[in-house]
């Protein structure tokens, strides 16, 4: 299953519209913001059909999953959108991480507490608004409009120095960046994992960090670091991942690889890739193949730190204060 989708969810008292970008959508937020009453909805439109009341509008079929036979349940729905409450335990399994991983289907989950089984992005954690409400000259007639919003919004950098950097693994994004620090004299270590990253900085004595992690799958780790935000002076750099970096770096302009930056989600194929990083890894491997910029995970190409790969990467930076004096 790949591709965008837009689920629009109404009775005669509310309508939901939601965009679906990826595999895996994770819905949070306080009590009374809709949450069950999305699933509801959608779980009576299976059910019973326009009987219902209940209008769901998809290109892709929209389903429930819930219960004790939630596994038998799930080999039965393919190239679906699945819906589960925060309610149904096995949503926080590796049991369910697995199966959803061999699966074909889109998962929207309901979830207040971070699910760290799971890769997701930090682009795909929303929240439930009203956005407005009909004319309330007649308030039994009323009807509530919800859509949702990014709870992590657009990052932004104030180009100062950091006094270190942390980059989320060993790999070669770890040896890209390390580089660029010594260029630039400031500190670079490796957290060896995103789970590490929030007792690293609660470790280190600096008093301003420069955190990178690849943000395709960085969600889980969200809601503790940047709690730490409020305490420390902590600043995010969450591209999609490393290599989506070098992709989108202009070392490889054909006209294909445009299109893809541009709309990936119509490229990536959920059942082969369970996250957008291992795609865009996947692509930086198969178009660098058998090129002096042949790309490899564990250990980087010397090519990447030449002037021409490094700069041409750097350029697509924003302003994290490698350059500051």
């Amino acid at each position: 299953m790949r591709g965008e989708y837009l689920v629009t969810v109404a009775n005669n008292r509310v309508k939901f519209k939601l965009n679906i970008r990826r595999n895996l959508t994770i819905l949070q937020g306080n009590s009374a913001t809709g949450k069950t009453t999305l699933l509801e909805l959608i779980d009576q439109f299976d059910q019973l059909g326009p009987d219902s009341g209940v209008s769901v509008v998809c290109d892709a079929p929209c389903h429930v999953l819930s219960g004790r036979n939630w596994k038998r349940d799930l080999k039965e729905i393919s190239s679906s959108i699945v819906f589960i409450d925060e309610d149904s335990a096995f949503m926080r399994s590796h049991e369910f991480a697995h199966a959803a991983r061999e699966s074909d289907n889109y998962y929207v989950l309901v979830a207040r507490e971070s699910l760290p089984q799971l890769p997701y992005s930090v682009d795909e954690i929303y929240g439930l608004k009203n956005t407005n409400r009909a004319t309330t000259k007649y308030p039994v007639y009323s009807r509530i409009y919800t859509s949702t919003y990014r709870i992590y919004g657009e990052q932004s950098f104030s180009g100062q120095r950091p006094e270190l950097v942390i980059v989320e693994d060993s790999n070669s994004g770890y040896e890209f960046f390390s580089a660029l620090c010594l260029k630039s004299g400031i500190p670079c270590v490796s957290a060896k994992g995103k789970s590490n990253i929030y007792s690293t900085i609660l470790a280190s004595n600096a008093t301003s960090f420069l955190v990178i992690a690849d943000g395709a799958a960085f969600g889980p780790e969200m809601e503790a670091v940047y709690a730490l935000t409020r305490l420390k002076n902590i600043e995010l750099f969450l591209p999609e991942s490393f290599e989506w970096l070098v992709l989108s770096s202009g070392l490889f302009a054909d006209t294909e690889m445009r299109k893809m930056l541009r709309h990936p989600a119509d490229f990536i194929d959920s059942e082969r890739f369970f996250s957008w990083e291992s795609f865009f890894t996947d692509a930086l491997i198969q178009k660098t193949k058998d090129t002096y910029l042949a790309y490899r995970k564990k250990e980087l190409n010397r090519e990447y730190l030449k002037e021409r790969a490094a700069s041409a990467i750097e350029a697509t930076l924003p302003s994290l204060g490698f350059n500051a004096s």
